[in-house]
């Protein structure tokens, strides 16, 4: 791997072309900044998601762009590269997604990497994000989260995915649709038990709605509240006492020898397998070390 520094856009001199990933509201309009306007008023070409939706939004604050490029998860493999020819050629680029920040769960991830691949300054030009915004109104832990963007959608998938997840104790971040989240809700309680969760709609808009309290709790609101809108689906972290006794629950059948030989087939030598055993136990290894001689 090489060692890569980009410089501020304001310190190249070049004449190459610049990659901005711009963000834009995520339903109110109001929160769109003053840079994201003078960005996509500058900027020789736009790319969008769904351009009759980013024209309604040119169309808000005025903004006519000398070309506005369609750009999508089924079209980026041939307008990709053609994107970054434009601008090698010289050209400023405006990437934008529906509503948000663009590269977050959509394709815009991947022309950065082309980006980065033909050398061209990449900057960010900061906006709302629906999954952050739920986050700090979630009244869950923010100190640690993860983001876990869509869930799959078969029920064994998720479990792969979630179990990967189950070790964190921080927040966890998901979007899902309303046609599918109270299917997922009942997955994640068959999978993570009955935790502490939100539910998040229609965030910065008119029916903005926050639903808190267990899986099940939140399940049954659905059933009498039918689900409409986005969600931004926020789950509490495992807690340290779980995370004590699932560490503690694969050993507790076995024997002292059995549990140093457990760590021995895994590749640890005699004295490492013997101390994290120990640390398992709540021992030293000195206590380990006496039992099995």
């Amino acid at each position: 791997m090489t060692l890569h520094i980009q410089k501020s856009y304001a310190e190249r001199s070049d004449d190459a072309g610049k990659l901005y990933l711009v963000g834009t509201p995520i339903g109110n309009l109001d929160d769109m900044t003053f840079r994201a306007i003078k960005t996509l008023q500058s900027c020789d070409i736009i790319a969008a998601e769904d351009t009759r939706q980013t024209r309604k939004l040119l169309t808000h604050f005025e903004i006519t762009p000398s070309m506005l490029f369609s750009y999508h998860e089924h079209n980026k493999g041939a307008s990709g590269p053609e994107l970054i020819r434009y601008i090698i050629e010289g050209k400023n680029l405006a990437l934008v997604s529906d509503a948000g920040l663009p590269a977050i769960s959509d394709p815009g991830s991947d022309l950065v990497k082309l980006a980065l691949e033909a050398g061209i300054t990449v900057i960010p030009i900061p906006g709302a994000n629906a999954a952050l915004s739920a986050l700090i109104v979630s009244g869950l832990p923010t100190e640690r989260f993860t983001f876990g963007g869509f869930l799959p959608r078969e029920k064994k998938d998720m479990r792969k995915v979630m179990e990967a997840f189950n070790e964190s104790n921080g927040t966890l971040l998901f979007y899902e649709s309303p046609h599918r989240i109270r299917k997922t809700l009942a997955y994640l309680e068959e999978i993570l038990g009955d935790r502490s969760i939100v539910l998040a709609r229609e965030l910065t808009k008119r029916h903005e709605e926050f639903a808190r309290g267990s899986i099940q709790e939140c399940i049954e609101w659905l059933e009498e509240h039918p689900p409409l809108g986005e969600y931004c689906l926020l789950v509490e972290g495992i807690r340290e006492e779980e995370r004590k006794a699932e560490r503690e629950a694969w050993w507790q059948l076995l024997s002292l020898e059995d549990h140093v030989s457990h760590y021995e087939n895994e590749g640890l030598s005699r004295k490492d397998a013997m101390k994290k055993t120990a640390t398992d136990r709540g021992l030293t290894k000195r206590d380990v070390y006496n039992a099995l001689i």
